[in-house]
């Protein structure tokens, strides 16, 4: 898979990963070489991407308790010290293998420890490797709420290693799969066809589908890295699906959901929204629906939910002067950003979406 070119850094696939990445621990200074890992990438993603590094220079491992409950700003904090600690100073390199948890947490510790020190992003999920590893947008979470701390800095590579995919269970893959789903959705409709035939594609398909997955929202990041106007278009299904995993992750009684799972139930909403406001067609909005609740499972929410979890809209990033901003579909492969919906229309999607 050819290198694909970011704003500032270059996106590297399977064996140029390497190569890369030994070059440049060869001829750069780095003080430290930190490896930011959790408890699962230590043991299933580490030895593997160990074993592929040639350099002479000491290799420090931070280890974090694996979850998105620990993306917070304690974790960061432990980590600053961790680092201090470690005889980190403004020359050391930090390289987050892992999946979206450890790139989103290790680029923020990484982008404010000592003012920013450079950091590489390898990560090990289809999730990370398809979304939260590109782009530059680096943060953590306040309490439940999703990504509301944080800041946009450019990695200074991201080395995708699709032989990691091997070690992730159904679930992760699919996690995965929503946000390749959005990228057919909201920018080529080609794409997204392609996924109605996905039980027959091999390996060598995947890699090419993730390949353009990364292509497509490359693109989009760099003619607007900080978020100004196109790149509000990647948050399509992101609002009502934040808003439900907060929201499954605060209440006890209701089974955590993964980031796709979610980001896929808020991707049929949105779509519904787009159908109503009369800017998708009715057979497009069916089509949708059928091809995403293939993948994902339906989850029953009840008029109490439903109550919920539009409170927790509010503190969605997009908002602009406290109105609830949607990104919608006019057809597969195109849509319009900053788009309201009232309440009501909210609800009526959820209850279309209950109704199987």
């Amino acid at each position: 898979m050819q290198v694909i070119k970011a704003t500032n850094h270059s996106i590297l696939f399977n064996e140029n990963c390497y190569t890369y990445l030994n070059d440049i621990l060869l001829v750069t200074t780095f003080s430290k070489v930190f490896i930011l890992v959790d408890e699962n990438t230590a043991s299933f993603c580490l030895p593997h991407f160990l074993s592929n590094i040639t350099t002479e220079i000491n290799l420090e491992i931070i280890e974090l308790d694996a979850g998105e409950q620990f993306k917070n700003i304690d974790t960061c904090t432990q980590l600053w010290q961790t680092l201090l600690d470690l005889g980190g100073d403004r020359k050391s390199l930090i390289i987050n293998l892992g999946g979206g948890v450890i790139t989103d947490i290790g680029g923020f510790v990484a982008s404010t420890f000592k003012r920013g020190i450079a950091f590489i992003n390898v990560p090990t999920t289809l999730l990370a490797m398809v979304d939260a590893a590109i782009g530059g947008k680096n943060g953590v979470d306040l309490g439940t709420l999703k990504n509301q701390i944080g800041c946009i800095c450019e990695p200074k590579a991201v080395l995708v290693d699709t032989s990691f995919l091997e070690t992730l269970p159904t679930q992760q893959m699919r996690s995965g799969l929503a946000e390749m789903l959005k990228h057919g959705l909201i920018s080529d409709k080609n794409y997204w066809d392609k996924f109605k035939t996905l039980s027959s594609l091999n390996t060598e398909d995947l890699d090419a589908l993730i390949h353009q997955s990364i292509l497509i929202k490359n693109k989009i990041v760099t003619e607007d890295l900080t978020e100004t106007g196109l790149r509000k278009t990647l948050n399509f299904g992101h609002t009502l699906g934040h808003a439900i995993e907060s929201y499954c992750l605060q209440n006890q009684e209701k089974e955590s959901l993964s980031h796709g799972h979610a980001v896929a139930i808020g991707m049929i909403l949105a779509s519904f929204l787009s159908k109503e406001k009369e800017l998708l067609s009715k057979e497009e909005y069916h089509e949708i629906k059928y091809i995403i609740n293939e993948y994902f499972d339906t989850v029953d929410f009840s008029e109490n939910d439903i109550e919920q979890i539009l409170k927790l809209l509010i503190f969605d990033k997009k908002n602009e002067f406290g109105k609830v901003q949607f990104v919608l579909l006019t057809k597969i492969g195109n849509c319009v950003i900053n788009q309201f919906c009232d309440d009501k229309l909210i609800k009526d999607a959820f209850f279309d979406y209950n109704y199987k």
